[in-house]
């Protein structure tokens, strides 16, 4: 067959070394991203990593606020895609678009489906102590996630893994396997195969608020909670009613003096939790940067 021709669809960047790669190896003719949006305390707008990407090698984008703008359907027309390419492009794909090209759309997901569908995969394994995660090359469908799989490949969460190593190694990891399985999938050796119906699970986009540290929880799950949130959206809790972050922690197996109890372990800072105690070993207090729990204890009055 002919070379085909490639749109690609992503936004963070997740997607970017998957349309790097793509573009040293195929002719991608378009690229549809997020609109940019504000960031920072002043709100200057701020194109999604994978528009930057696009423009340094030369490739039009696009931005549509939904897909199914006319504009934007025009434009893929135009394209002629073989192919789309989609990796965190964070919008559903509706049928119109799903099966515009001859080779239907092809998803980079960063979890072992059928576990950790949605948003959030690469947290979710480690908050919930996965030994493992990995890469799954898919043949979208109209659910989420839900699509036939092409290939996958696993990769060990390590135990001091935090959600921004662990997001980078899948982002490698993601683009390469692409390049191994999209030539056999359109030269026909791959055929898409469905997702195994046992062991779905579900990652919801993240919120805020879904770094909070609950202190009725086992100690345990609060140090993958603070991994898993690093960088974004950060863990916390309050203290002297500001925003305490904590940047790592670790885990005591001594008996807890009670849920949300402060105490010191070794001369750090730490908190009784609803098993064992989580003992801060690297914090940010709300307006400063980030300090050793050892200094911040050194500061904090009334701590014990």
């Amino acid at each position: 067959m002919r070379t085909p021709r490639i749109v690609f669809m992503g936004s963070p960047d997740f997607a970017v070394p998957s349309l790097e790669a793509l573009a040293g190896r195929y002719p991608v003719v378009g690229v549809v991203t997020q609109p940019d949006r504000p960031a920072g305390r002043g709100g200057t707008l701020k194109p999604p990593a994978v528009k930057e990407a696009a423009l340094r090698l030369g490739i039009p984008v696009i931005q549509p606020e939904k897909l199914r703008q006319p504009e934007a359907m025009e434009q893929l027309r135009a394209w002629q895609p073989d192919v789309i390419v989609v990796a965190a492009f964070g919008q559903i794909l509706r049928p119109a678009v799903l099966e515009l090209p001859p080779f239907g759309c092809v998803n980079v997901h960063g979890s072992l489906l059928p576990r950790w569908r949605g948003a959030a995969p690469i947290q979710a394994a480690i908050l919930a102590g996965d030994a493992e995660t990995g890469i799954t090359i898919m043949k979208m469908d109209a659910g989420v996630d839900t699509g036939p799989i092409l290939s996958q490949r696993a990769i060990p969460i390590a135990p001091d893994e935090t959600g921004g190593s662990l997001f980078a190694k899948m982002a490698a990891l993601g683009a390469d396997l692409l390049l191994e399985t999209l030539p056999r999938y359109l030269a026909g050796e791959i055929q898409p195969r469905p997702q195994p119906e046992e062991g779905v699970t579900y990652a919801p986009m993240l919120k805020k608020e879904d770094g909070l540290l609950d202190f009725s929880q086992p100690a345990a799950a609060l140090e993958r909670r603070v991994r898993a949130m690093n960088p974004w959206p950060g863990a916390f809790f309050e203290w002297n009613g500001a925003p305490l972050k904590v940047l790592r922690a670790s885990v005591s197996g001594a008996k807890s003096p009670g849920a949300g109890s402060r105490l010191t372990v070794e001369g750090r800072p730490a908190l009784g939790c609803g098993e064992g105690i989580l003992i801060l070993e690297e914090v940010q207090p709300a307006g400063k940067k980030p300090m050793p729990g050892k200094a911040f204890l050194a500061g904090a009055r009334g701590w014990v």
